[in-house]
Formats: structure tokens, C-alpha cells, sequence
């Protein structure tokens, strides 16, 4: 799953509206924020293969310490205690941050094929394999985010055009996008270019968050 995640940031707003989307963008996506330079550091592993299942052209061999059931909650433990006691103070920060990163295992689980660990060399590996099928995943995704988007829209007010129309534009952009990654073809091989990719549009896409978010109350 790549922008469905972004609905939990969206939703999660309407829980806590003192949070910042731009913070709850980068919390959804936080383990594929480790994942990546876990990978070009050989921690884990990843192998590009085109058209490994219909919806997505890799293969993730290992990643116990980012996408495992046990990391997750632990990586999410960890961003509660620093947002309660060091970032922010504030207890309904925390909580939804964390809920954020915690966010990405529950909505993998629906799509991966079953390559998400229980915990490290664990022989039970989860995942419903809706990569599987291209058109459910691209469905639930959009489903997913613009349900979310109606929940950020109805518990905040616009203060100016750009904030009565730039967020709905945003989601657009944001399903464009997933037609490329769920439908387009295999872009190369390189390992490097698709972390950098990645990581870029993760900051991207939570820097434009933030930029938004700041046009409503």
C-alpha cells in the first residue's frame, strides 16, 4: 500500500485536531522511512522483480526490524514517549502519532502477500494478498483516502480558497499518482533510485500536508 496510508494521517486529524498532518503524513509512512536506508545499508532486504504480483514489482524478502508485528510496536511505543515527554507534551498528540506509525502494519497486512513477520526469523509471515489483484488494491486505496478525506473535510473549516480547494486537489494528485505505482511498468532496477524516489515523495507529500493543513482550522 503506498497513498492509502495517508488516510489514517487524514483521519486521525479529525481524533486530534491540535496534531499536524504534515507529522501524522511522515508517522503513517515512518517504517518505509526506516526500510529504505535499512536496505542500502543491507540491514534488510528487497528485490526487484517485475511484476512480482499484479499490483506491485517487489519482492520484500526481509524486513523484521521495520515491517515485523513486533518492530511496529515497538517503533510506535517509541514515537509515543518522545511526542508525550520530549517533541510536543501534549498525551492526544502522542497517542495519534503513534497510532500513525502503527497504521502502516494494519493497512500492509490487507494488501502484502504474506511477507510481514511476526517477529525477527519468524516462520509465520502475514498478509491477506490483495497485491494480488491490481484493481482491488488501487480500489481500496482510493476508498480508503477519500473516505478519509471527507472525515479531514467535515471536522475543518476552510480559510481561504486555497484551503476550501487544496486539499481535495491534493487527494487527486495523490490517486494519479497510485495509477502510475499500482498500473505502471517496472521503472528500473536500481535499488538506490527507489529508495530515493521514495523517501523523496514521502517528504514531499508531508511537506504539502502541512502546507495545507495550515489553510484550515
Amino acid at each position: 500500500m503506498f497513498v492509502g496510508h495517508y488516510a489514517a494521517g487524514l483521519a486521525l486529524k479529525k481524533v486530534e485536531k491540535r496534531a499536524s498532518l504534515g507529522v501524522l503524513f511522515l508517522g503513517v509512512q515512518f517504517v518505509d522511512i526506516l526500510f529504505f536506508p535499512f536496505v542500502l545499508l543491507g540491514i534488510e532486504r528487497i528485490n526487484i522483480i517485475e511484476n512480482f504480483t499484479d499490483a506491485t514489482h517487489f519482492e520484500l524478502e526481509y524486513m523484521p526490524y521495520t515491517h515485523s508485528l513486533v518492530a511496529s510496536l515497538f517503533w510506535a511505543v517509541l514515537v509515543y514517549a518522545l511526542f508525550r515527554w520530549v517533541i510536543v507534551k501534549q498525551k492526544g498528540i502522542a497517542l495519534v502519532v503513534a497510532l500513525a506509525v502503527f497504521s502502516h502494519w494494519v493497512l500492509d497486512f490487507l494488501v502484502h502477500t504474506p511477507d510481514l513477520p511476526i517477529w525477527k526469523d519468524a516462520s509465520t509471515k502475514l498478509g491477506l494478498g490483495l497485491w494480488n489483484s491490481a484493481i482491488a488494491t488501487y480500489t481500496l486505496e482510493a476508498l480508503f483516502l477519500l473516505a478519509a478525506l471527507w472525515l479531514y473535510l467535515r471536522s475543518t473549516t476552510a480559510k481561504s480558497t486555497l484551503g476550501k480547494y487544496g486539499m481535495a486537489v491534493f487527494v487527486v494528485v495523490l490517486l494519479l499518482v497510485n495509477i502510475v505505482n499500482v498500473f505502471g511498468p517496472l521503472q528500473g532496477d536500481s535499488k538506490v533510485v527507489l529508495a530515493v524516489s521514495a523517501l523523496a515523495s514521502y517528504f514531499l507529500f508531508a511537506g504539502v500536508a502541512f502546507w495545507l493543513d495550515k489553510t484550515r482550522s
